[in-house]
C-alpha cells in the first residue's frame, strides 16, 4: 500500500494506508484504546440507538483525550453546524489549574456528551428571542471525533455535535438530519418485515456528495469587491472563453492547480474523507472533487470539511476558492449531486436493481415509495434548493431545471408500466446488455440498466 515514489514530487515513502484517518478517532482506534466493555458500550449506542451511559462516555474522554493530546492537540471544541451556512466552534483547553498553581490535562464524559455555547447570537428562524440566550451542543457519537490542523500546525481535538435551544429546538440543521435518518430507518424496517425480512434491524441512508468549486488568483480576487462581499460578479465583461467551447471539462489539470488539488487530498485524507475523484469541470478555472459514499450524517459532516478545507488550502497557494453555486453569469455554475441510497446494517442496497429488477420485489416496493414521496411532496423538495444561489444555477450544464420530477430509464419505466397494467413485463433481449463498440481490440462494456439523467432532479442512475 505505500507509495514510494521516486520522482521527487515529494511523496518519496508516503504510505496512503497509515495516512488515510490518522486525525480520526474511528474504529480502529477505539478499539486499541478503549476497554473492551466500553468499547461494546458505545457501539450499541452508535449501532442500535441505545442510550450512552455516563461511565461509558467518562472513559471514552479520557481515551479521546490522551489520543489527541499524544498528535499535539491542546484545545477540544463542539463541532456544529448552525443555520448560518457555515461551521461553527468554541474552543477550550485542556489544562485545569492545581492548587499549588500548576496545570492537569482533563477531559470529562460530560464535557464530551454536552457543550454551551450563546444560543442567542445564531439565527434562529424567530424560535430564540435574545434574552433567552442558553443553547446546548450535544456530541453525535454516530460521526467520529477528528483533528483539525491549522497552517502554523495547531491541531485541535473537534467533536461533532447538534445544537439545540434550552427548550430543545432544532437550531442547526444536523438535528433535523439525524430525526429524518431516524424516521426513515424506523418506516423502512416496518416495509421490510411486512416483507418478510426479519435479519435486518436498521437501514441507513448514504451520500457521496460531489463538489464543484471555482479557484482565482488571490491577487484578482482582492480586485474584485463583489467577489469579496457577495462571492459572485454583480458586474464586468463577459467570460473570454464561451461556455460551447467547453473543452476545460475533463482537460489536463495545470501544475498549479495539480499541486493545490495534492495538498488538499493529503488534509482530507487525514480527517478520514474518501476524496476519491478530481477533475477540471466545464468552465475556466472550475474544478471537482468527489468522495465515496458514506452514511448521510457523516457525508454532511466531511462535506462541511471539504469546502472548509478547499477554501484554506487555496490561500496557502495564493488563490482563492469560490464555493457560490453561480459565481460568474454565461458559465456553468458550481453544485453537488448527491448519489443517494438506502442501505440495511447488514448489507443490502435497497435500491440495487439486480440483473432481473422485474423479479426483486424489494427494489420495486421501495422504488415505488420512494416514487409516491416525491410526487407528494414536491413542493417541499423544491423548497430546500430554493434559495437565491442555486435558482441562478438551475437550468444548464448538469443543473436540472427548477421542476421536481423523476427519471428512471427505459427499463424500469417499462417495468413500472406494466406492473400498472397488471401485465407480465418481457425482458427486451439478455439479462445483461454489452456495448460493441465496433473494433475487436476493444472489449464489450456492460451496459447499465439506465442512463445518467442531467434533465430531472431526482435521477436514478444504478
Amino acid at each position: 500500500m505505500g507509495n514510494d515514489c521516486m520522482c521527487g514530487c515529494g511523496n518519496e515513502g508516503m504510505d496512503l494506508a497509515l495516512l488515510f484517518g490518522s486525525n480520526v478517532f474511528n474504529d480502529k482506534v477505539m478499539r486499541e484504546r478503549l476497554p473492551k466493555e466500553t468499547y461494546k458500550a458505545l457501539k450499541e449506542t452508535i449501532e442500535k440507538n441505545v442510550p450512552l451511559k455516563p461511565e461509558v462516555a467518562a472513559v471514552v474522554a479520557n481515551a479521546m483525550k490522551d489520543w489527541a493530546i499524544e498528535r499535539g492537540a491542546t484545545h477540544y471544541t463542539h463541532w456544529f453546524q448552525p443555520l448560518t451556512g457555515t461551521t461553527a466552534e468554541k474552543h477550550d483547553s485542556f489544562i485545569s489549574p492545581t492548587e499549588d498553581g500548576g496545570v492537569i490535562l482533563e477531559f470529562s464524559g460530560r464535557q464530551l456528551i454536552q457543550g454551551e455555547p450563546d444560543a442567542s447570537s445564531f439565527p434562529s428562524g424567530g424560535l430564540r428571542v435574545t434574552f433567552e440566550a442558553r443553547g446546548y451542543t450535544a456530541w453525535d457519537c454516530t460521526s467520529p471525533a477528528f483533528l483539525k490542523e491549522d497552517a502554523d500546525g495547531d491541531v485541535t481535538l473537534c467533536i461533532p455535535t447538534a445544537f439545540c435551544s434550552y427548550k430543545g429546538e432544532a437550531l442547526d440543521k444536523k438535528t433535523p438530519l439525524l430525526r429524518s435518518m431516524d424516521a426513515v430507518s424506523k418506516q423502512a424496517i416496518r416495509l421490510l418485515r411486512a416483507m418478510g425480512n426479519t435479519s435486518s434491524s436498521r437501514v441507513i441512508s448514504t451520500v457521496g456528495p460531489e463538489q464543484e468549486y471555482f479557484l482565482v488568483d488571490k491577487e484578482f480576487y482582492l480586485e474584485r469587491l463583489d467577489l469579496i462581499t457577495g462571492g459572485r460578479t454583480l458586474f464586468g465583461a463577459p467570460a473570454p472563453k464561451g461556455q460551447e467551447l467547453e473543452d476545460q471539462y475533463f482537460g489536463a489539470i495545470k501544475d498549479r492547480v495539480a499541486s493545490y488539488m495534492k495538498d488538499l487530498d493529503i488534509e482530507l485524507w487525514k480527517m478520514g474523507i474518501t476524496a476519491k475523484t478530481k477533475h477540471n469541470e466545464v468552465a475556466p478555472a472550475q474544478f471537482e472533487l468527489a468522495p465515496v459514499f458514506a452514511t448521510t450524517n457523516i457525508a454532511a459532516d466531511h462535506n462541511q470539511l471539504v469546502m472548509e478545507t478547499m477554501q484554506k488550502v487555496a490561500l496557502r497557494h495564493d488563490m482563492v476558492c469560490l464555493l457560490h453555486e453561480k459565481p460568474y453569469a454565461g458559465v456553468n455554475g458550481s453544485g453537488k449531486h448527491n448519489n443517494w441510497s438506502l442501505a440495511t446494517n447488514d448489507g443490502i442496497n435497497l435500491l440495487e436493481p439486480g440483473h432481473t429488477p422485474e423479479e426483486n420485489a424489494q427494489f420495486l416496493v421501495v422504488l415505488c415509495a420512494l416514487l409516491k414521496a416525491v410526487d407528494t411532496h414536491a413542493d417541499i423538495m423544491r423548497a430546500t434548493c430554493a434559495h437565491s444561489g442555486n435558482d441562478h444555477r438551475l437550468g444548464a450544464n448538469e443543473a436540472p431545471p427548477a421542476i421536481i420530477s423523476c427519471f428512471l430509464g427505459d427499463e424500469l419505466a417499462d417495468i413500472l408500466a406494466a406492473l400498472a397494467k397488471g401485465q407480465k413485463y418481457c425482458r427486451k433481449g439478455s439479462a445483461c446488455q454489452f456495448l460493441k463498440i465496433g473494433v475487436d481490440s476493444l472489449p464489450e462494456l456492460p451496459k447499465d440498466n439506465t442512463d445518467r439523467n442531467r434533465t430531472s432532479p431526482f435521477a436514478f442512475t444504478g
